[in-house]
This record gives C-alpha cells, structure tokens and sequence, in this order.
C-alpha cells in the first residue's frame, strides 16, 4: 500500500505523513491517545478529504477521522490504519442572519474568538480547544445547554463526504434521515466537512465558582439539586466533587454557576450560601471565552479512564444523596453533576439521534493514572457505578473510554440504534467509518425464498 502511495494519492494536495517522515510522531498521537497509524492524511480541503477516504476505503486498512483529537474513547488515531486529519478545514465564517459556517477541523476556540466581535455564542461544551465535529455530532453539553439545548439542537445543515467519496448537504430538506442521524449519532456515516449553525446573542454572562468544606457534601448537592430545579433556564450548572488533584475525598466541593440572559446570580449565590457557608466565593461578568476550560493533553503513558449517566428527574434526589455519599468514600475519580433540563428537554425525543432528553442531571467519574494501573482504576470505577446503576438511565458518547460495555451500549434507545443502523447501511455499507459508537449498518434485506 505504501509504496504506491505517489501513485494512488497524485492528486492529493495536503499533507502526507508515512512513519519515515520527521513530523510523524506528533501526527500518530492525540491529546488523548497514541497509536502507530501506517498513515497520517491532513486533507487542504473537501475535494482532498474525498481524495483520502477513495484511498482509505481502498487500503482496506482500519481509518480514524481526527477533528480535534480529544475522543477518550481514542477514537482519533489507529494502529496500522488511515488517519484522516482535519486541522486545515479549520475556517470559520460568520454569515447574514446569525449563520455560521465552521470547517470540520475546527477547534471551539476558534469558533468563539470568530463570534465575540459579534457578540454570538454558539451552545457548546465547556473546553476550548475539543473539536467541533466530535463535539456536535454526538451532542454537547456545556453552560448554555439549558439555555439553548446542545450543540446540535443549532445545527442547520452539514457537508458531509461519503465513504464512496461523495461530497453532499444534508439539511431539513435534503437527506433528512441522514441529517436526523448526525444530530446525535456521531461520527459513522461520513466525514462531515463544513458544518452551518445558527448561534445566540450573548455578549458577556454572569459567573460563579463557590467553593465549599467536603463535610458539606450531602447538604450542598442535595441543596444544589433542588435549587437547580427551579432555577431559571439561563443558568447553567455543574458541581465538582472528590478532585483526586485536591485530595480525593477531603476535596472541596466546587459549584459552578453560568448566566447568560444578562441576569445575575445574586439570588443563586445567596440560595446555595444558605445551605453551607462557602470557603471562597468568585462572581463576576466575564466574557463567554473566559469560561471556557482549557483543553487537555496526557503526557505518553497516562491514560484517562472517563464514565457516566444520566439521571431521570424522579431518579434525581435519590442520585444527589449517592454521589454525595460515594465522595466521601475512596475511589479514584473526580465526579463531576452537570444539571440538565429547560431547552435540553424540550426537543422530542425522536427529532434528533440524541434520545435521553429527559434526563434532569448527568454524573461523570473522571480519572487519569498510568497505563498499567488503568485496569485496577477501571475495576474501582465500575464498583462507583454499580452504586449509581439503580438511578441511571443512559449514557453520553462525548464522555466514554469505550470500556464499560452496558454504558455503551445504553447511548441509543434500541428503536433508536434500528434506525441509526438503516442510516449506516445506506450511507456506510462497508462500515469504512468504524471507530465510533454509531450503529453498525443494518443486515440487507432477504428476498423470499433466500437467505
């Protein structure tokens, strides 16, 4: 394969990247994985993307489609495979009406210095620098998800490429099954090359960090929950808890609080310093890009061991008291409640691949150790989550090492994965786009007497 490679890639303009080259030690790794990929493609644009999926497709060798490379799950790069980079479809073009058209290789971060001189958000998660495309495709849930749902709840229309190295639009109007199935069921029917949203005036939001003792924990997120509850849908929420980096079980507990309808959080501050008094207290107006995260890269030989679920809301009190609970126990992981509901709950569940709308919170487990003490952090961690299985009901692809095969296998309902499937089968029959957790593609159909 790779010595016909001047051959079957002539016409490639981009960037490729063979294990001799001086710059593939960086191209083989991501911020999350590392492998040894036979090939690394960094497409210039949608017509070298379909270039490198016709070869990728050809080699029969294994592809990873790269955005921006923060799949925990290391879905981003591969051993003896393809990698199809995306870092140079990174444009960003605020268009008439709100529109934004954002290139598949785009970061967050450049997303949002792009709209805050136009004083637009676009709903995303809260890290920077992760990828768009990942992010939007199997969902994203950050400050504004109560405001504005996910990321893909402001999704118009998308360029995907095919496994064929077809180049198409699908929108409300135009491959419409395929449109619903990319608004949830990640990356495994095409490299989607330009995506078009809609984004939100939001020019500046109100924030607060308030840090609490951990012998506050139950008090402070039973508390939370209720508070949340009522809350308006402009402030989003999440809680952090048992930090391993801030001593684990005698970790502060942190609450974060995010408004952006121009309001303050005076009452919310007020509610949550009733319950406990806070150890320190940050509240302030800041820009959108100040409360971003900054993205994060593992050193060689660590490895991130990441779980979670989400919680119905007559699930939600009982939830409360077992996260609190397990905090204050020994386990490895940072714990992390994002609250959910208002414009996150008011998409019906079938409009989009993304099924578990009714959910009020969503738990995350959290930890990073070297990579032979992975095993031992996963068994721990699966011993946190047999505690949670009674208040869970599905999972969030964005937030998976792959390694738990019920949580997998609960980020589609079943009716929801069948249709998933159908989708694959017409846009991915070979499965070229495997490395995911979409649905792999539904069984051709027998005719009588056959089979």
């Amino acid at each position: 394969m790779l010595a016909s490679l001047d051959v079957q890639l002539a016409d490639f303009t981009g960037a490729i990247i063979t294990a001799d080259s001086e710059g593939y030690p960086q191209a083989a790794r991501t911020p999350m994985a590392s492998a040894a990929p036979s090939l690394v493609l960094r497409p210039a644009d949608t017509t070298d993307v379909a270039r490198a999926i016709r070869f990728a497709a050809a080699s029969g060798l294994p592809v990873a489609v790269r955005g921006g490379g923060h799949s925990v799950a290391g879905f981003s790069t591969v051993d003896e495979g393809v990698v199809i980079d995306l870092r140079a479809l990174d444009s960003v073009d605020v268009l008439p009406d709100r529109r934004v058209r954002v290139g598949g290789g785009a970061l967050w971060r450049h997303v949002v210095d792009a709209l805050a001189p136009h004083g637009l958000v676009i709903s995303s998660g809260d890290t920077a620098d992760v990828g768009v495309g990942g992010l939007t495709l199997s969902g994203g849930i950050g400050w504004m998800v109560r405001r504005d749902g996910l990321t893909l709840d402001h999704l118009l229309a998308v360029e995907l490429v095919t496994a064929s190295g077809d180049v198409l639009v699908a929108d409300a109007e135009h491959h419409t099954e395929l449109f619903w199935a990319l608004r949830g069921g990640g990356g495994a029917y095409g490299i989607v090359t330009a995506f078009e949203f809609e984004a939100q005036p939001t020019p500046t939001v109100a924030f607060a960090a308030l840090t609490f003792p951990p012998d506050q924990v139950e008090s402070i997120v039973t508390g939370w929950v209720l508070h949340m509850r009522q809350a308006p849908n402009a402030i989003g929420s999440t809680v952090v808890l048992a930090n391993p980096l801030a001593g684990g079980q005698d970790a502060p507990v942190v609450v974060t609080l995010v408004r952006s309808d121009g309001g303050d959080l005076d009452e919310s501050v007020a509610a949550l310093a009733s319950i406990a008094a806070p150890v320190s207290a940050d509240v302030r107006r800041r820009a959108y890009a100040e409360i971003l995260h900054p993205g994060a890269e593992l050193p060689l030989g660590l490895r991130a061991v990441v779980r979670n679920g989400f919680v119905a809301p007559d699930a939600a009190d009982d939830a409360a008291l077992a996260v609190a609970r397990i905090a204050g126990e020994a386990q490895p992981s940072s714990i992390v409640l994002h609250s959910l509901g208002g414009a996150f709950a008011d998409v019906p569940v079938d409009a989009t691949a993304f099924a578990h709308r009714e959910a009020e919170l969503m738990i995350t487990t959290f930890a990073v150790g070297p990579d032979a003490a992975a095993d031992g952090i996963r068994v721990r961690m699966d011993e946190v989550w047999d505690e949670l299985e009674p208040y869970v009901t599905g999972a969030y692809a964005n937030s998976l090492d792959g390694s738990a095969a019920d949580a997998v296998a609960s980020i589609y309902p079943a009716s929801t994965r069948v249709r998933l499937a159908q989708v694959k089968a017409e846009y991915d029959p070979a499965d070229v786009f495997s490395r995911n957790f979409g649905a792999r593609p539904a069984p051709a159909a027998t005719e009588p007497g056959q089979g």
